[in-house]
């Protein structure tokens, strides 16, 4: 090949490739790396950042205070993706088979909710849940209780906001897949005599495994750093991993610590998404 040719075909392709490749290097990569060096930084006696190598930062990732924060949010954001993944089957189900107009407005009930930011919604939800919210004057006005009922700054009312925020992403990827689903197979099935139950178990669930696995890769990991409904919803309560990250950045002034804290949940996220691939490779070679 020649120099002249091989110009005229680099020149084009660094220009379609280039400013994609400095956005990510200037606002992607140059960042996370500053990160990474900021976790092995110190603080000196005024909470200064200094440029000193140490390991002390990932040493108290390990203080229990902070090993029941990880586990308190392993435990919401499973509870999270099991929920939506029990609301969210039978909703794409519906969605998928569907063949009426009616699909698409199904569909938009699950875009809309992205048209209003996210932190507006859930402080809409703590007004609803107050004390002197709707849901506890309509109590008291049927006579159901007495006094108000708190059910605001708990676990539970923590994952209610998950669940809220993040049911669009295991919505998305379920429909994606049961839409895919092949009809013959479950005529097929129904001719064999095989009942719903066991259709459902035997034909439909194991062809929709893919979806519901992304679709739980997309609900467990932001649910992890989801720190604003946490801090309105559960009150400090319920804390997750980013409600650790957020606060050490802002009141605590310890960035180096924060940082640390950073690239543990990055690297919980990497981890997460190379078992997806995996999981995905392998269902595609079973032809799911």
């Amino acid at each position: 090949m020649s120099k002249h040719k091989m110009k005229s075909q680099t020149i084009p392709a660094l220009t379609m490739v280039g400013p994609v490749t400095l956005w990510l290097a200037f606002f992607v990569a140059i960042p996370l790396l500053y990160v990474l060096v900021m976790s092995f930084c110190s603080l000196d006696s005024h909470y200064n950042v200094q440029f000193q190598f140490t390991l002390d930062n990932y040493r108290r990732l390990f203080d229990a205070n902070y090993v029941q924060i990880y586990l308190q949010s392993l435990l919401i954001a499973f509870l999270t993706t099991l929920i939506c993944i029990v609301i969210a089957y039978p909703f794409s189900f519906i969605i998928a088979r569907t063949l009426s107009k009616k699909k698409a407005i199904l569909y938009m009930l699950v875009i809309i909710p992205f048209w209003t930011n996210s932190l507006i919604r859930i402080y809409g939800w703590r007004t609803f849940l107050g004390t002197n919210g709707w849901l506890n004057n309509t109590l008291q006005t049927l006579h159901l209780t007495g006094a108000p009922i708190e059910f605001l700054f708990n676990r539970g009312t923590t994952v209610l906001g998950m669940v809220y925020c993040l049911f669009p992403f295991m919505v998305l990827p379920l429909y994606t897949a049961i839409e895919k689903l092949d009809t013959n197979l479950l005529e097929a099935s129904s001719d064999l005599g095989a009942r719903g139950k066991t259709t459902f178990l035997k034909v439909i669930l194991p062809l929709t495994a893919s979806g519901i696995f992304s679709g739980s890769i997309m609900v467990f990991i932001p649910c992890l750093g989801f720190f604003f409904v946490s801090d309105i919803l559960g009150g400090g309560n319920a804390d997750v991993i980013g409600n650790l990250i957020e606060r050490q950045f802002q009141s605590g002034n310890n960035w180096p610590l924060g940082a640390a804290l950073s690239i543990i949940l990055i690297a919980l996220t990497l981890l997460l998404v190379k078992l997806y691939q995996k999981c995905g490779g392998d269902m595609d070679s079973l032809g799911v």
